[in-house]
This record gives structure tokens, sequence and C-alpha cells, in this order.
């Protein structure tokens, strides 16, 4: 059984704080995953993180999702990979001490987008590395973009286009939060399910949070989710905190620790 499972850059980083990494909770995290493996042989995992306060931090100053051109902003580009890949080294360590065969498939090398898109993605590496029993990590980066120079794909854009090809059972979306809040910031109702016919009522602060994020935050990662379930018939996507202990194993069981999506 395939399952898409990301790492939230607010699960990660300290997104109010730059460059910070959470490094306790990233041990945590691959313990969690590396024994739900081993409880699940069967279980196939392609992981995908986000940038939390390393990329989002280089990104805002450059403004490098809506495109990039002259020289300042290439500097930006390869500033955004930079650290990208930089909080990408510590999560492989992590899952590396956690006993799991981990490797980084960097979408910046084999990912080109058009206005935001991915339009090219060889995958016959991803489809190798869980061939032969290898642990997959892909990660919010830079991309080539034919209309826009470069731009930004978060870990939800990959997701998005590789779900419709690869066809996973599941996708687990770990971050701070417990799930959608139907009154957030007050969080005090949190919803078991969510359609795309009653996010509007249902959850009306859905858009607010907290930190640097040029990708859209909780708000965009919904709306991302319940469309492409309506492109792959069967798909559930769980949204759910990963900083509770024992969430990330739970989820990848096939349990639902927070906000179920589905059409």
């Amino acid at each position: 059984m395939l399952v898409f499972l990301k790492l939230g850059g607010s699960l990660i980083t300290d997104k109010t704080r730059p460059y910070t990494p959470r490094l306790e909770m990233l041990e945590s995290l691959s313990h969690e995953i590396a024994a739900s493996m081993k409880e699940n042989p069967d279980l196939q995992v392609i992981l995908g993180h986000g940038s939390g306060s390393f990329g989002h931090q280089a990104a805002n100053q450059y403004d490098t999702r809506r495109g990039v051109s002259a020289s300042e902003g290439w500097r930006g580009f390869a500033e955004v990979w930079y650290q990208a890949s930089a909080l990408n080294r510590l999560v492989v360590d992590t899952l590396r001490k956690a006993g799991l065969p981990v490797v980084t498939l960097s979408p910046f090398s084999a990912v080109m987008s058009r206005d935001g898109h991915v339009v090219t993605w060889d995958l016959s590496f991803l489809n190798a590395a869980l061939a032969n029993g290898l642990f997959p990590v892909i990660h919010g980066d830079v991309v080539f973009d034919v209309d826009r120079g470069g731009t930004i794909l978060s870990t939800e854009d990959l997701f998005t286009h590789l779900a419709p090809i690869l066809k996973p059972k599941r996708i687990l979306l770990s971050g701070q939060e417990s799930g959608v809040w139907a009154d957030f910031p007050a969080r005090t109702h949190l919803l078991q399910e969510l359609t795309s016919q009653t996010m509007e009522t249902q959850a009306p602060g859905l858009g607010l949070g907290t930190g640097a994020d040029v990708t859209g935050g909780m708000e965009s990662k919904v709306t991302e989710m319940l469309a492409l379930m309506k492109i792959v018939p069967g798909l559930e996507v769980i949204i759910f905190s990963g900083k509770e202990p024992g969430n990330i194993r739970a989820a990848l069981n096939g349990e639902n620790p927070g906000t179920r999506l589905h059409s």
C-alpha cells in the first residue's frame, strides 16, 4: 500500500524564527515512521517535507514563488534552493539514524513547471527507489518554470502531480495544528470531517495562520487536496498534528488522528 506523508514546515521548524529546526521533533518523528514501517511490511511511503523557517524566509525576501527574472532574483532563487536543501539534509540525517534506507529525490533537478504547475517529471527514479525498498524523500523546492523563469513548488504541489499517476491510498499531512478548526484561531471545535461543500461554512477562519508561508498555508492545502480527490477516486486525506506523540504512527497504521477530507 502506497501512502504519501508530509512533515509540515511548521512541525519540523520554528516558523517564527528564521532558520530554526526542531531537531528533537525530527528525531521523534523519524522513530515513529521507522516503527510503523516495521509493523507494516507492505507499506510504501513517499515522504515530503516543507521548508518552514528555512526556504520561506529567503522566498519572502525575493518573492521567488511569483517568478524570477533579474540577476538579484536568480541570486534569491539559489538562496532558497540552498536553505531548502540544508533543511532536507537535517531531515535525511534523522531518518537515516532511525534505520530507514532514505534517499532524497530533489525536485530542483528533476521537475520543470509552467505557471507554477508541474509539466515534466521523470518518475523512473522514484519508481525504482520504491521498487527496491528504499525510502524516497521529496520536499518543497525551487524549480525552473517556463512562464515565470523560476518558482517554488510546495510538497502539496508535488503530491498533486504524483497522486493521479501513482494513486496512493492516503495522503497524510502532518503539521502543528490538530487538524482543521471550525473556529480558528480560538481552536475550540476540531472538525472530524470536511468536504468542498462544507468548507466555507464550517471553517471560516481557514486562511489565518502564523509565520512565513509563501505557498499558501492551511487554506491552500485544504483547497488543493479537496480538488485532488475529485481526480483520484477513493483517495483519503488526513490533516493532523504530528507533534502529538504517536500520531504519525497511528496515521501510517490507517487511523485518523485529525481531520479527514473527502469528496
